[in-house]
């Protein structure tokens, strides 16, 4: 039977771009994604992507724009979203809460966006991958994931507040040499990925450039050793000589096209089965809501 990952399809539709949906309003504040549907009559899966920033600042359109192509080729829907920033202390993780919104989100309109809700993935990149990485880990059923792609992901925020500049200099002064110290470290280890591993938790890819001056190569390694160790399944890709970007990794052929490469098999594997089923009846097509 064919279908979407099995490569050539018989029927090529072009892929339908919508702009400006509208998934979630905590608080009033309209959170929004960007959407690239194959079309056709087959269940596609389905990606959410976060992009980076140092959760304080980033863009969905701007910063994981070298992946829109590679997904689209392969026939994937994808959902590039944006998510409440980091402007204070307090705010530090309130996004892995936007990600499980925007998640659940593409679940529940599946039929609308022609999608299979049990073949959906997440990528981030950056802090994006560490948003990516808690929301899957912490998912309940309604925003599970299949699979999770996370590139130069701070993992160990413990560690990164201590060694790294990647941490943002307002996190960090709240943490050196104040009495709430060890609560503020706990509160990080409670939001790093490598201290909340289970054994069921979805595999993850982890992609990483070896010479990343701001998130150490190290991470990945490490944070996939922990996962091994707990009997879930985990795999480092590495970029190597890259540093901390795919937007910088653009520059090289050599760094940018390996990389992708490995993306789409890895998640052809992780979410071909069963991707084939024809949907019951037909679809007029997406309607976003208005914001």
């Amino acid at each position: 039977m064919s279908n979407v990952l099995s490569g050539a399809q018989a029927t090529v539709h072009a892929p339908e771009t919508i702009r400006d949906i509208e998934y979630s309003r905590p608080s009033g504040v309209s959170l929004r994604l960007d959407a690239s549907l194959p079309g056709g009559s087959q269940l596609t899966p389905a990606v959410v992507i976060v992009h980076g920033g140092g959760w304080v600042a980033g863009d969905r359109r701007i910063d994981v724009q070298p992946l829109f192509k590679p997904l689209t080729d392969a026939g994937f829907a994808w959902f590039s979203i944006s998510y409440r920033l980091a402007t204070n202390v307090a705010q530090f993780g309130v996004a892995i809460d936007d990600v499980e919104a925007a998640v659940r989100y593409v679940k529940e309109h599946a039929a609308e966006f022609h999608v299979d809700p049990d073949k959906v993935a997440l990528i981030g990149e950056s802090a994006g991958g560490q948003l990516a990485a808690m929301a899957a880990l912490r998912a309940t059923s309604d925003c599970s994931v299949r699979a999770v792609v996370a590139l130069y992901t701070p993992s160990d925020l413990v560690s990164l507040v201590k060694t790294s500049d990647y941490i943002p200099a307002q996190i960090r002064n709240s943490i050196r040499g104040t009495p709430w110290e060890k609560l503020i470290l706990a509160g990080l280890a409670q939001l790093s990925p490598i201290d909340n591993v289970r054994r069921n938790m979805p595999p993850f890819l982890l992609i990483h450039g070896t010479a990343d001056s701001l998130v150490p190569f190290r991470q990945s390694q490490e944070m996939c050793d922990r996962m091994k160790n707990a009997g879930a399944s985990c795999e480092v890709y590495p970029v190597e000589g890259g540093g901390h970007g795919i937007r910088w990794w653009e520059s090289s052929p050599r760094l940018a096209s390996g990389y992708k490469r490995k993306m789409i098999a890895w998640l052809r594997t992780e979410l071909e089965e069963n991707t084939g089923a024809v949907m019951s009846g037909t679809s007029a097509g997406f309607k976003p809501r208005a914001g």
